[in-house]
């Protein structure tokens, strides 16, 4: 069957719109694909941080998962926020049992932008085992890159050592967000396995955008590739595309909120207008 775009995504809510789940789907839609959910946990949280979450027991994710793979479907799925390590167990195994052969986008989501911890200790472990190996492509920012792999990465080298460190624990693919560089030139990296040839490492540099609205950005991104692989697009072209819609979000930000505000999810969208 000819891919349709269709993407289950596996994560967390935020009640503020900006990033979660409601990220998640926005995303999907506005670069043209259909979105499908699984809540793994909800968050009361606005623009200024997380205040606190409710975990969804993990028999209703797997639930969730299951009613939309054995009736809808899916071309690519898309984990962010799981929290715990029962709901990752969980997870692994749905997926394992019912979508071994769909491609699958893993954000490491660890920490919110206002600082506050989105993943319990042993969950940590348990992603590197459970998730990471196999995965199309893992997103990890630069302190989760760290904590993934125990390694310092402040630097462009240090971005290519941990994203080896990643590839060799079973992803196909790393792309290494450089955000949490300093200065005003950001570099984001895709590693891939060595079949990859000439293009096992491709770099992609921008400008930063000195701006407070960046919530959401990981979950964008990582939903933007998601859409991408759904709807059959080449890793490195999925990647490309997903940046350069992350940083139009940015730049167009509608500037909601007094801390860190959401990115502009719909400016692919044309106003509807009844004649």
């Amino acid at each position: 069957m000819q891919s349709k775009g269709r993407v289950l995504i596996i994560a967390g809510s935020d009640s503020g719109g900006g990033a979660g789940i409601q990220a998640d789907i926005k995303t999907v839609t506005a670069l043209g694909g259909y979105a499908m959910t699984a809540i793994a946990a909800l968050t009361a949280q606005n623009t200024h941080g997380v205040t606190g979450i409710h975990a969804v027991p993990a028999d209703f994710v797997a639930e969730q998962m299951h009613r939309v793979l054995e009736d809808i479907g899916a071309d690519c799925i898309k984990i962010g926020m799981l929290h715990r390590a029962d709901v990752i167990h969980t997870v692994a195994d749905v997926l394992a049992d019912m979508a071994a052969d769909v491609p699958m986008v893993l954000d490491t989501v660890m920490i919110a932008k206002g600082g506050h911890a989105l993943l319990e200790d042993d969950a940590v472990q348990a992603i590197k085992d459970r998730l990471v190996p196999g995965a199309t492509l893992v997103t990890p920012n630069l302190p989760e890159a760290e904590v993934l792999t125990g390694l310092p990465v402040r630097t462009v080298d240090d971005m290519i050592d941990a994203g080896q460190d990643i590839l060799a624990l079973g992803a196909k693919g790393v792309l290494m967000k450089g955000g949490h560089l300093d200065g005003d030139a950001l570099t984001d990296l895709l590693l891939r396995g060595d079949d990859a040839g000439d293009e096992a490492i491709v770099g992609w540099e921008s400008t930063r955008i000195d701006t407070p609205h960046t919530h959401g950005t990981g979950c964008t991104l990582a939903s933007a590739c998601a859409t991408g692989i759904a709807q059959g697009m080449d890793l490195v072209d999925a990647v490309a595309r997903a940046r350069a819609y992350v940083i139009e979000g940015i730049r167009t930000a509608p500037g909601f909120g007094g801390g860190h505000g959401p990115l502009n999810h719909g400016f692919t969208v044309a106003p509807f207008q009844i004649d």
